[in-house]
């Protein structure tokens, strides 16, 4: 025992986690070795108990922290783990499980092999860990979903109201619903039963109080936008451009956090699944539609803005009022932005395709804008992640806290 602890001192172990909400399975592999990994155990789903389980696993196989690798699958659980043990000084990746091979005849699926699997191939050197966004820039992300999310949840109530008023036969004869004269209208009508009033009354309070959720985290954002350091410069910049403003160009700018990691904007537009999928072998070439496997919040958001390239350029005083402050460099590359994609909406149409796919071109042509105008902002340094925290008390868990 004593001279496998000496011979593993100076070789490297590489870890699988299998995360999950309440425990965690955990495989080990030396470097040296040429067999299975071997499964160690499993702990507890917190960071206090990961940390416990890594300093055993560190007294047993005799070596330090430098000399450890860990990688476990993105999942519902998002980085707080990872976070902190890069804070402890751990070198973890999270992978994203369509990246990790699997075998076709492979029928049994547990934690204990999906660990060892996940130790096998961080050895073999064919894992690659994900983008890990700053602790920052994902609050903002979760703000801008809920933003999202409060939006939607208006729009269906919206849609219950219409849906009941029509079986009621209750028809508004204006000429745009939603506005104030419809808002006064809906206040003023009365229906054949003191329920249906009592039902209707009660559609109109859920649509005031999505009116005001929503203003209020629209207020939030630009509240956030003044604070955010790191991602102000890059959305002042986006909101330059023709069909960007504050909700939309904080969604871009905290959904994909920083570009420098996409060398080509080919690379920007197939991680938003923009790009055209493909089928093809021998002397047949057969493409499809638009791959879709990307970030879809972000994808929604540019197939969106990109439908105001489909009027003639112009800078419009409220886009030149959000141009203010901006340099040569970004205006020059929102007015290109505009003339490119306009001139490729006319193109497009001639050829008499779908509006649809038209549209998605454009927002795909958009993304190869967005990652100049990133690349052309000075780049903030990183800084290196904070000292560890000591835990001082078995019932403290200052880890749960993201570095």
């Amino acid at each position: 025992m004593k001279q496998q602890l000496q011979h593993a001192t100076n070789d490297i172990l590489y870890i699988g986690f299998d995360v999950h909400k309440n425990s965690i399975a955990i495989a080990c592999a030396l470097s040296c070795e040429s067999d299975d990994p071997q499964f160690y155990g499993s702990c507890g789903g917190s960071n206090l108990a990961v940390e416990r389980a890594l300093n055993r696993i560190c007294k047993k196989f005799n070596v330090t922290k430098k000399q450890i690798r860990i990688a476990y699958e993105a999942g519902p659980t998002g980085f707080v783990l990872v976070r902190r043990l890069l804070q402890l000084g751990y070198d973890t990746i999270v992978v994203a499980p369509s990246k990790m091979e699997r075998a076709a005849g492979e029928k049994v699926k547990t934690d204990r092999k999906d660990a060892i699997k996940i130790a096998r191939q961080l050895r073999g050197k064919m894992l690659t860990g994900i983008y890990i966004p700053e602790a920052k820039t994902e609050a903002v992300r979760d703000l801008c979903r809920a933003r999202t999310d409060a939006s939607e949840d208006l729009r269906r109530d919206k849609q219950r109201l219409c849906a009941f008023l029509l079986r009621q036969g209750m028809r508004y004869d204006g000429k745009t619903n939603w506005t104030e004269a419809h808002m006064r209208y809906l206040r003023k009508m009365k229906l054949a039963d003191p329920i249906l009033d009592q039902i209707l009354e009660d559609y109109l309070r859920t649509i005031d109080e999505g009116i005001k959720r929503v203003q209020m985290l629209e207020e939030k954002l630009e509240q956030v936008l003044l604070e955010w350091k790191e991602g102000a410069p890059f959305v002042n910049a986006l909101k330059a451009f023709r069909g960007f403003q504050t909700v939309a160009a904080m969604t871009i700018a905290s959904e994909l956090g920083s570009m420098r990691r996409f060398k080509h904007p080919r690379q920007l537009m197939g991680y938003l699944g923009l790009v055209t999928g493909e089928n093809s072998t021998g002397d047949r070439r057969r493409q499809g539609s638009i791959t879709k496997c990307g970030n879809s919040h972000v994808r929604w958001i540019l197939v969106e803005s990109a439908q105001h390239y489909r009027l003639d350029p112009k800078v419009s005083p409220q886009l030149s009022k959000r141009q203010e402050g901006q340099s040569k460099e970004v205006k020059e590359i929102s007015w290109r932005a505009q003339n490119r994609l306009n001139y490729r909406y006319k193109r497009l149409s001639a050829r008499k395709l779908n509006r649809n796919k038209v549209i998605v071109a454009m927002a795909r042509e958009l993304c190869a804008f967005i990652w100049e105008l990133f690349t052309t902002l000075p780049q903030p340094e990183l800084q290196a992640p904070p000292e560890a925290i000591a835990i001082t008390a078995v019932g403290d868990d200052p880890a749960a806290q993201p570095a």
